[in-house]
């Protein structure tokens, strides 16, 4: 297979941060689960469907979009992360579910059957490709015509301190980090909808509705195991490993970010505000 995007490739399937997401799945599941949920009610499958989960993870959302389709639909579920597939494919097993199938594929590149499905879901899966025109040209060919992309990305940082609180707590004890490009291929590649809009335009695709959505992103437990979960994934576990902190930094951005979320806190919840960019768009009917 052709990788075009071998960093994303390397990171999420065999750095220790990516490996992190599995550790943490079920944290991270339940953390999402509101987006998860935005994506599903906008993307309305139906029974019999075959649908496309870009970025699927380990599983989630695939798991989900199978039960929704049932015996006579199917999901096909990628991801450029092969330990994230494995897993993803334990889980549905444990559904008993056999209308789901599992491909590594960098979706940039891969030559997804053509014309094969009625639908493309995804819950933060596209914001990492090199080249996000030729991505979305490329799914696009995997769509009937007249078929749609429903797919959730980060807003602007200022509206989700699940990524900024932790990245100031961390710049305050260890510095800060080289600038990046802020539409480089990362999570909060796609903060910007007027240029995600373009980007779709110029992969051929019509119809495009974007909605910026606020919710909130939901951990079942304390306030301090919220803290502890911002040093494990995220801006603040990137810097923490980029200036080598010690045992005494993390404990530090720990008792920061939750001073900081204290306010979203009750006694067994944290409800962390969240801005969400949730895209539909359609593969032409002609052409």
């Amino acid at each position: 297979m052709q990788v075009a995007n071998e960093e994303q490739a390397e990171y999420w399937g065999s750095s220790p941060s990516g490996a992190k997401w599995l550790t943490y799945e079920e944290q991270m599941d339940e953390l999402l689960e509101p987006v998860l949920d935005l994506v599903f009610e906008r993307a309305s499958l139906q029974p019999g469907m075959r649908v496309l989960d870009i970025g699927c993870g380990t599983g989630a959302s695939a798991v989900r979009a199978a039960q929704i389709v049932g015996s006579t639909g199917h999901v096909l579920a990628a991801d450029l992360a092969q330990p994230f597939l494995t897993r993803a494919a334990q889980r549905a097993a444990e559904h008993g579910l056999v209308n789901i199938d599992f491909q590594y594929a960098d979706a940039q590149t891969y030559p997804f059957p053509e014309a094969d499905r009625d639908a493309m879901i995804s819950r933060f899966g596209v914001m990492f490709f090199e080249d996000p025109v030729a991505a979305f040209a490329n799914i696009s060919r995997a769509l009937k015509p007249g078929g749609q992309m429903t797919f959730a990305a980060w807003g602007p940082l200022s509206g989700n301190p699940w990524f900024k609180t932790p990245h100031i707590a961390a710049c305050a004890r260890l510095g800060n980090p080289p600038p990046v490009d802020r539409n480089a291929p990362g999570p909060l590649a796609f903060h910007d909808q007027d240029r995600v809009s373009g980007l779709l335009e110029d992969a051929g695709l019509t119809e495009i509705v974007v909605d910026q959505v606020p919710t909130h992103l939901h951990i079942r437990s304390t306030l301090e195991d919220c803290a502890k979960l911002c040093t494990r994934i995220g801006p603040a576990a990137r810097l923490i490993t980029l200036f080598e902190g010690d045992d005494q930094d993390v404990l530090a951005i720990q008792q920061a970010v939750a001073e900081a979320f204290r306010p979203f806190a009750t006694e067994n919840t944290v409800e962390i505000p969240a801005l969400i960019n949730l895209f539909q768009v359609r593969r032409p009917e002609t052409g």
